[in-house]
This record gives structure tokens, C-alpha cells and sequence, in this order.
């Protein structure tokens, strides 16, 4: 059996920048083993697996390690395979998912997701958060399905060396760390040990919550954002009641194909 693969670079306006996501077309859904196996054996991020449906496409993530419930970066990766790879000419695409149903437009060299937004809630773990991002000075703590952890120097974001072992043992899905910004309204890092993904360099399903805080307290709807330490992606988001849609670009990088054993 064989499966395309193709590699692109989500949040990116050039290869090397963003964050890489495999996206795997099939016609039928495999084995759940199977498809976490080969989540594992890119070692990327994430792996989006899709079918196509009477309205649209079934859509899946998979870390190296477990499926996850949603990811921005590889939704964006799989609608341009669909739109760009597969010669889709709709103009929206519908991904059914475990978050509901997702919808990607086209906006001219980008593309428009448009996600649910999350509520935060403050969280009082300000010591143990602290302690697991190296002693960082805490302004605001919250959480969603991620901590947000809130600070209010942009400077530090990018010498952040988080412990690893620690930020497991916090709640929640990962730990997204986050101040305004000099050049874009605000910058962040997303750290994800818990689900196999020690740093994430542009997690969109984040800016879920951390849209919604900026937009409040920025008062402003539409922002500007950045993510990343080493490795970088820009993306924006406009806040519209309880949805926020995210947009990016994306690089092409490769396209393969898996080769996978008669016996499986």
C-alpha cells in the first residue's frame, strides 16, 4: 500500500519558516494504530489525515505520540494540499473533526480558518508555573485547554528554557507564553511535552485563547501575532464573537510517498 505524503510549512511565507505538518490524503480511514504509527515515524509535530466526505473532508491530528482534539497549523496545511495539491476549486473547504465542523476559505495568498474560541479562566499555580519556565515574573495566569501564562516583556519570550519534566506535571494541554508585541500586537510560545511536542513554533489552535485576550485587552478585534523561538511564523486573527479566524500562509517543502508493508 502506498500513501502520498506531502510536507509544507504552515504560518510561512517561504520554506524553513512556520511550523512543518505532514498532511497524508486517504480514501478510506486506516487502523488507528496505523496512522498513529506514522504520525510517529514523521516525527513531526503533527499529521493530518483526511477523507473526503459527501460535504467536504473528515480531518484527524496526530501528534508522535496520541490524536489531538484540534491543531491550527495542520488544518492549514491540509486545506492547501486539498486546495493547491489536489485541485479543490472550492472557494470553502468543511472539515469535519473532533472540535465540530471547521471551515478554510481561500483570501487571496492566504488562507482564513475559522475556529471556535476558547474562555480562559484565571488558575493559581503561579508558584509551580514559574518555577517550570526558569523563575519567569508572572503577570497574568490563566487557563483553557492550555495554560496561558501572560508577561510583560516581549524581550524574554525568546530565551524561554522551559523544564521539560516539570511543565508535564502542570494541567491542561500545554503551556502557551505570551506578551504584546513591539512589530505585531503580540508574541508567544507554546510548549506541549504532555502530547509529544516539547515546543510547537506556531500553534494556531492556541491563538484561540490568547486572540480573545488580546482582543480584550488590546480593544482592538483584528491583531497581528508572531510565535516562535528559534524557529518563526506569523499569522492574524480577528476576533468575531465566539469564533476567531485565524490566517496564514503556507510553504510547500516536499511531497513523498509511504510505503507501507502488505501485511498491514
Amino acid at each position: 500500500m502506498n500513501i502520498d505524503l506531502y510536507q509544507v510549512d504552515a504560518f510561512a511565507s517561504k520554506p524553513f519558516e512556520g511550523n512543518p505538518a505532514a498532511v497524508c490524503p486517504l480514501e478510506v480511514w486506516l487502523d488507528d494504530a496505523l496512522l498513529q504509527a506514522i504520525a510517529t515515524e514523521n516525527n513531526l509535530s503533527e499529521t493530518a489525515f483526511f477523507v473526503p466526505t459527501e460535504s467536504g473532508y473528515q480531518l484527524r491530528w496526530f501528534t508522535p505520540s496520541v490524536e489531538v482534539d484540534l491543531c491550527g497549523h495542520a488544518t492549514l496545511a491540509a486545506a492547501w494540499v486539498i486546495f493547491n495539491a489536489l485541485g479543490d476549486s472550492s472557494e470553502i473547504l468543511q472539515f469535519q473533526t473532533r472540535s465540530g465542523q471547521l471551515l478554510v476559505k481561500r483570501e487571496g495568498d492566504e488562507l482564513a480558518m475559522d475556529f471556535p474560541a476558547k474562555t480562559l479562566e484565571p488558575l493559581a499555580m503561579h508558584t509551580e508555573v514559574a518555577a517550570a519556565l526558569g523563575g519567569i515574573a508572572i503577570e497574568e495566569l490563566l487557563i483553557s485547554d492550555d495554560i496561558v501564562v501572560v508577561i510583560n516583556d516581549a524581550s524574554l519570550i525568546e530565551s524561554l528554557a522551559p523544564d521539560m519534566q516539570q511543565l508535564k506535571q502542570l494541567p491542561g494541554r500545554g503551556i502557551a507564553v505570551t506578551a504584546k508585541g513591539d512589530d505585531v500586537d503580540f508574541v508567544s510560545r507554546w510548549f506541549g511535552p504532555k502530547v509529544g511536542v516539547e515546543e510547537d513554533p506556531v500553534t494556531g489552535s492556541a491563538h484561540t485563547s490568547l486572540a480573545p485576550y488580546w482582543a480584550t485587552r488590546l480593544g482592538k478585534q483584528t491583531l497581528t501575532a508572531r510565535q516562535g523561538g528559534a524557529r518563526k511564523g506569523a499569522l492574524s486573527c480577528i476576533v468575531e464573537g465566539e469564533r476567531v479566524i485565524i490566517k496564514g500562509r503556507v510553504a510547500p517543502y516536499l511531497k513523498g510517498v509511504i510505503t507501507l508493508p502488505k501485511s498491514n
